[in-house]
């Protein structure tokens, strides 16, 4: 098959692998139409996430066509259009009995911390993702999910992750009716939390960001304010002078380890790893939140030590609130959401490239060129059943 391969930093190529097989009686083979490339995905691109091996193929966004199930397998059939949200968990251990599917005790050996992710580091199990014409799916009949008729294709695919998580990181807030929100981050998942923002009461939303053209497309989307951090000397102060003075009510971090803004962040976070990615954005978070407030923090970090001013956070009495989304608890809301019109996840989606053309596809994302938000992979495969069909009934036709 065909599949995106990792062969170090700031070097991916599409190339031929093996088919995935069954491994497990509860196992699936998914035939993948489409695949996103997701902004945590650039933190293996760029090297900052550990043991983020060659020869690995990446994508935890994707959505598919099921092609062969293992004899345990009860709940879906071959020829199920499915949708797989990127937590790989097995529904039954103390941590997926409490919904936090994200933290599953028996999908990854690293368990004290993250559960298993499609398509990440060995640090979250080590599964190929779905980047590739063909993906297996372990404990198919707990994660994955029918695609109802009246979803769009491009709609389920932002709901394996992007949309979830920008959903959890406003849920996190605990928003109250009226709040300030400020949302550090204009990429995918900081556009869904601006707009999720509004569906849980808030008064008020701010996006942060230094890309213009991500400050339009998320000023147009989700209706909010924006601030460009590059035109601001002190963030915290700018956000208070907004603020009467108190501060937001809430503040997300949708950005993670990568975060531009603080040279010294960056050269000790980035550039020479003395800590797990630059801590700028919870900085921001910390000190422009009001005393009392509430911090949501969902982007990526990496598993050891940052420089976070965790005295702030403790004398203004702040609620810090984090984790992987839980995709499948959120996806009856989304889907509910959807239908009503009250959001438009497909709109985000801007870039549709083959997967052949994968490492193009990267190096535009990740460079911020052609005005991207969001790019969906399509493989060669993505239409085989439908080109087989069309085949057959022009057949009988004649």
């Amino acid at each position: 098959m065909l599949a995106m391969n990792y062969r170090g930093p700031y070097r991916v190529r599409a190339d031929h692998k093996p088919d995935p097989v069954i491994e497990h009686p509860g196992d699936a083979i998914v035939r993948v139409t489409r695949a996103c490339i997701c902004g945590s995905d650039l933190h293996l691109y760029h090297g900052l996430v550990p043991d983020t091996r060659v020869g690995h193929t990446f994508g935890h966004e994707f959505i598919g066509v099921v092609e062969e199930v293992g004899s345990g397998v009860q709940k879906l059939k071959v020829g199920d259009k499915v949708l797989v949200p990127f937590n790989l968990f097995c529904g039954s251990c103390f941590f997926c009995q409490h919904e936090l599917f994200g933290n599953c005790h028996n999908t990854n050996a690293q368990a004290t911390a993250v559960g298993g992710i499609y398509g990440y580091s060995h640090t979250a199990g080590g599964y190929d993702g779905g980047q590739a014409e063909y993906v297996r799916v372990p404990m198919a009949d707990v994660g994955p999910m029918v695609i109802p008729d009246d979803i769009h294709d491009d709609d389920a695919v932002l709901m394996t992750d992007a949309l979830p998580t920008g959903y959890q990181a406003a849920e996190m807030g605990d928003i109250k009716e009226g709040d300030t929100v400020v949302v550090f981050g204009a990429g995918p998942v900081g556009i869904f939390a601006a707009k999720s923002a509004w569906l849980m009461g808030a008064g008020r939303v701010i996006v942060v960001d230094h890309v213009e053209y991500r400050l339009e497309f998320v000023k147009r989307y989700a209706q909010c304010e924006v601030v460009n951090f590059k035109e601001v000397k002190d963030m915290a102060l700018h956000i208070k002078k907004m603020t009467d003075w108190m501060g937001a009510d809430v503040c997300i971090d949708a950005v993670g380890c990568e975060a531009a803004g603080n040279t010294m962040q960056t050269i000790t976070g980035v550039y020479t790893m003395m800590q797990a990615g630059a801590a700028t954005v919870l900085h921001w978070c910390i000190n422009s939140v009001r005393k009392g407030g509430n911090v949501s923090i969902v982007g990526v970090y990496g598993p050891t030590f940052n420089a976070v001013p965790i005295g702030n956070a403790l004398n203004k009495g702040l609620t810090l609130r984090m984790n992987q989304a839980s995709v499948r608890r959120h996806l009856p809301r989304l889907i509910e959401h959807t239908r009503a019109g009250r959001i438009d996840p497909k709109a985000i989606i801007t870039h549709r490239v083959p997967l052949e053309e994968v490492s193009d596809a990267y190096h535009i994302f990740s460079s911020k060129l052609d005005n991207c938000i969001k790019t969906v992979l399509i493989p060669p495969r993505a239409n085989e059943v439908r080109a087989v069909k069309a085949s057959v009934s022009n057949g009988a036709a004649h």
